[in-house]
């Protein structure tokens, strides 16, 4: 898969995030691992191997949304965004982007002061382990809102400009047209056998 290019220092700061993200699974593998020999060999499983990778998870999910938001691989219509000129177009991004914005902003405002006050009281999770899930996931969920919408804002500026995408399925499919004409050349030209 080929990455997006970086556009400005929103592009780096995502992709610095979504590479770490993108070694956390290996660390639920490990965590996982751990618990299957110490359940299953030892016969004495652990109390922090499930809520961890839950915790670690939760983590990654929320930062993939941000990298997906960097490589503009969001859900789009493109059905109807092809078929409308430029002007329509840029209509189109500045409304989804505002509406991107208004539901970003709502569920920040709305999340807050839980946000704030899980963390303040350092809310656990309230198994047997205890690690502070909620006192930690819930501020990041606002914070990586935060770090999306930047990048959302970034993206618009910086493709504002560039050229339009060709989504049509035949636009996916690469043709050398040169080798094919080379083929069929070769195949007028070599003599068929002669039964």
């Amino acid at each position: 898969m080929l990455e997006h290019e970086r556009t400005g220092w929103v592009d780096l700061l995502s992709l610095g995030l979504s590479r770490i993200s993108m070694l956390l699974p290996a660390a639920i593998v490990v965590v996982m691992s751990i618990e299957v020999a110490m359940r299953y060999v030892l016969a004495r499983p652990t109390l922090w191997a499930n809520e961890l990778s839950l915790w670690i998870a939760g983590a990654v999910y929320l930062l993939a949304g941000l990298y997906a938001m960097q490589q503009r691989s969001h859900i789009r219509i493109t059905l109807l965004y092809d078929i409308v000129p430029r002007w329509l177009k840029h209509v189109f991004d500045i409304l989804s982007l505002a509406f991107m914005l208004i539901f970003m902003g709502a569920v920040i405002w709305g999340g807050f002061g839980e946000a704030y006050a899980k963390l303040m009281r350092w809310e656990t999770f309230g198994t047997a382990w205890d690690p502070p899930i909620p006192a930690t996931i819930k501020p990041l969920i606002l914070i990586v809102l935060v770090l999306t919408a930047l990048q959302a804002v970034s993206n618009l500026v910086h493709d504002w400009k560039r050229v339009a995408e060709d989504h049509r399925p035949i636009s996916d499919v690469e043709i050398d047209v040169e080798a094919l004409r080379h083929i069929e050349e070769e195949r007028d030209t070599t003599p068929s056998p002669q039964r």
